[in-house]
């Protein structure tokens, strides 16, 4: 075995020795070969770069070989397959961007035969010497193949397995899936159900159909095995396990796998992909087409392409109908017609026909569009309806076609699913619920419907006096002489509060702990016993009563050091320093609201592990708000006005010991109302000041006429005087031009 291992491990250099002297490539350049692996059916990249003089690209031609003979080349665009390599190997697409030289191949569906050495070679024939570095060789082993020729067989199951295809439809079509054992048994699939079973398959799902999916996806469904029931008359398998359809469907198009099962039970499996391309052609064409008037509607042409469409063409009447010409229509990717509002001159006869690069079936049969109006309420739910449990509602809704030709129909439907018959009534469009429930709350809509349009009308039922619900993921946290609860509410409702309901869980009593805040979702309770159980509920309520409680929570209090370690008759100095207080703890008001300030503790400080601030509300002192830092500040941005708070820091340590500071109280002041009293004293003495202005600007206005009235002699005076003026300046005036003039002559 170790002599036959041996041999083995220099096989592989001796038949490269032997296959670059055969070829006569022993250069100085050589590289050395590269090792590939790959198992029957994968694929695999062989990398090849190309070596420009003096990195220019110049026209080449790329070769690659296999035991001397070409199975592969490319020039100028052209490529030569060997035929049992045809549509497995591929040029690398994007091969710079993805790592790999422009002369890499893809090998796809590989084969058991595929073993052995490949060569890339380029050749420059505008070049003198023609080939430069060449001479790249590639060694593929394939899984479960021994690299000696011998008839033992390996792992895989596989001899070939199936290659993509493409052909045209109506050709026939066959995929190899030839086994190395002849006792293997060979399944096809199609889509991953089995095409010897679709029989079966389709009794079973049309039957899961009729009972379980909505009618129209039904139909849809149906056309899809009935397309698999014409494949299984349209395939057969013959005894080497080869696939052969006769004249493809486009329906056939899609995967194909071939699954072999050995002797001792080993499964494997090889896929394809079957490809068939046709004219582009309509599948479905309704007769008739509603759109609504006056709204946007779209018209649809169902058709299938392969290649995909390139053109559709519609008409109207027998004419062409170009969208681009009329206003308001507009072509949409797919080729349908979209309307953004329809009108009479929409309606008539319409086909489609489409196209593709092999171009077309022809056209649709003629879609007859109806433009019709749509529902028009005559009459409207409220927006809210209010009702108490137990009572009844009646919610009126009616409609009428906007042609006023028939009743359209209406439907009830709750938060967007239809009502459950249960304590609902519908008489005409009117909706009557009986003995309200909490579940009966929500959004209902009125839809009126015709054969164009269908219109919704809201309307909110609010159910009062319902208790709230109990809140929920209670949790803990706890420390030596307190627990932090935090909760979830039931859901959230105005005035909204809560009570917390702890005991010791050797004691029957309960305590209880309100908190009038609606904001805040936990509580602290304080002056526990350390190392003790306790017992907590939650208890919501607002204004109807009491809600439900929590479920309970116990929760041990933190042991002190002593009960720790009771045993222990030596403590270090670190346990026995116990940590103090914040101090100087201050609240100032700021723009942004207000700042609550405080200096670490004086004994202890290394054992602060955050601050806790908490401030309370009025004279009972009520938990308002709680917050969380490791700053020696923090900001808290509102509180109510006209009312007294209490603040406290408190220091928590690293094992989660208390040190609370002593409490400040703060008064907040009616910023608002003294706000609206300033404004309106500035707003009164504005309104004096201007009134006073008005009145002596009209008393001087008054004196002003009264004086001229009363005395003409001396207006007429002062106009003469005025007039006098006037002549005197313009004679100057005169006089001045006379002697510009003089000078100007005498110069």
């Amino acid at each position: 075995m170790t002599g036959s291992r041996s041999f083995l491990e220099l096989l592989p250099p001796l038949l490269v020795f032997c296959q670059v002297f055969n070829h006569g490539l022993i250069l100085e350049e050589e590289t050395e070969p590269n090792y590939l692996t790959a198992a029957v059916g994968e694929y695999v990249v062989f990398n090849c770069d190309l070596d420009f003089p003096h990195e220019t690209p110049i026209p080449y031609i790329l070769q690659w070989n296999r035991d001397g003979h070409s199975v592969f080349s490319w020039y100028d665009e052209e490529m030569t397959l060997d035929p049992r390599y045809r549509g497995r190997i591929h040029l690398l697409e994007d091969s710079l961007s993805r790592g790999y030289g422009q002369g890499s191949i893809n090998l796809t569906n590989i084969r058991e035969s595929d073993q052995g050495w490949y060569e890339c070679r380029v050749i420059f024939p505008n070049r003198t010497p023609n080939s430069r570095k060449n001479g790249t060789w590639f060694h593929l082993a394939i899984d479960g193949v021994s690299p000696l020729p011998t008839n033992v067989p390996g792992e895989t199951l596989f001899t070939t397995p199936p290659v993509n295809k493409s052909v045209m439809e109506g050709e026939p079509v066959s995929f190899d899936c030839v086994v190395k054992d002849n006792s293997s048994t060979v399944s096809w699939f199609h889509e991953s159900i089995e095409i010897s079973q679709v029989k079966l398959d389709i009794a079973k799902k049309i039957l899961f159909c009729q009972f379980f999916i909505v009618r129209a996806f039904c139909e849809h469904f149906k056309i899809i095995l009935i397309d698999l029931k014409d494949l299984e008359r349209r395939a057969s398998i013959k005894e080497n396990g080869t696939l052969v359809i006769k004249s493809t469907l486009m329906s056939d198009l899609g995967e194909y796998t071939c699954g072999v099962t050995g002797w001792n039970g080993n499964q494997q499996n090889a896929s394809a992909f079957l490809n068939v391309q046709y004219k582009a052609k309509v599948i479905y064409a309704p007769r008739e087409v509603y759109l609504p008037y006056g709204k946007p509607a779209l018209l649809d042409c169902h058709f299938r392409a392969n290649p995909p469409l390139t053109n559709l063409r519609w008409e109207k009447d027998g004419f062409l109908f170009d969208p681009y010409n009329v206003q308001g229509v507009f072509y949409r990717r797919n080729g349908s017609l979209y309307f953004s509002k329809v009108d009479e001159t929409h309606s008539g006869s319409y086909s489609c026909t489409p196209y593709n690069d092999l171009g077309t079936e022809g056209p649709s049969p003629a879609i007859n569009v109806v433009v019709q109006r749509p529902p028009v309420f005559t009459v409207t739910p409220q927006h809210l309806y209010m009702r108490k449990l137990g009572e009844s509602l009646e919610i009126p809704c009616d409609a009428s076609d906007g042609d006023q030709s028939h009743r359209p129909t209406i439907a009830w439907y709750k938060d967007g699913s239809p009502l459950p018959r249960d304590r609902t009534i519908i008489t005409g469009g009117n909706l009557t619920i009986e003995r309200i429930q909490e579940q009966d709350r929500g959004l209902y809509q009125c839809a009126a419907s015709n054969e164009a349009a269908t219109v919704v009308a809201d309307a909110e039922l609010m159910v009062l006096n319902i208790p709230p619900r109990a809140p929920y993921n209670l949790s803990a946290n706890s420390s030596k002489n307190a627990v932090t609860l935090t909760w979830v509410p039931g859901y959230v409702r105005p005035k909204m509060e809560y009570s917390v309901w702890y005991r010791p869980t050797d004691m029957s009593e309960w305590r209880t702990m309100k908190i009038l805040s609606r904001k805040i979702t936990e509580a602290t309770v304080n002056n526990l016993h350390p190392g003790r159980e306790y017992e907590f509920m939650v208890l919501s309520q607002d204004k109807h009563g009491d809600g439900m409680f929590s479920k309970a929570l116990r929760v041990f209090t933190k042991p002190t050091a002593i009960d720790q370690n009771s045993a222990s008759e030596f403590r270090s100095p670190l346990e026995e320093e116990k940590m103090g207080p914040p101090r100087n703890v201050r609240v100032q008001a700021t723009v942004e609201g207000y700042l609550v300030t405080w200096e670490p503790p004086s004994e202890g400080r290394g054992q602060v592990r955050l601050y806790v601030v908490r401030w309370f509300r009025g004279p009972a002192q009520h938990l308002y708000g709680r917050s969380e830092t490791t700053d020696t500040y923090y900001l808290v941005k509102t509180l109510e006005e006209e009312s007294q708070y209490t603040f406290e820091v408190a220091a928590m340590s690293l094992s989660d010991d208390e040190a609370t500071s002593e409490r400040i109280s703060l008064e907040v002041p009616a910023y608002r109302r003294n706000r609206a009293i300033s404004m309106g004293i500035v707003a009164g003495i504005g309104f004096l000041a201007a009134t006073l202005a008005a009145v002596w600007w009209a008393r001087k206005r008054f004196c002003r006429t009264s004086t001229s009235e009363k005395d003409p002699k001396s207006s007429e005076s002062n106009s003469a005087v005025s007039s006098s003026v006037n002549q005197q300046a313009e004679k100057q005036r005169g006089e001045v031009r006379e002697a510009i003039e003089e000078e100007t002559d005498g110069h």
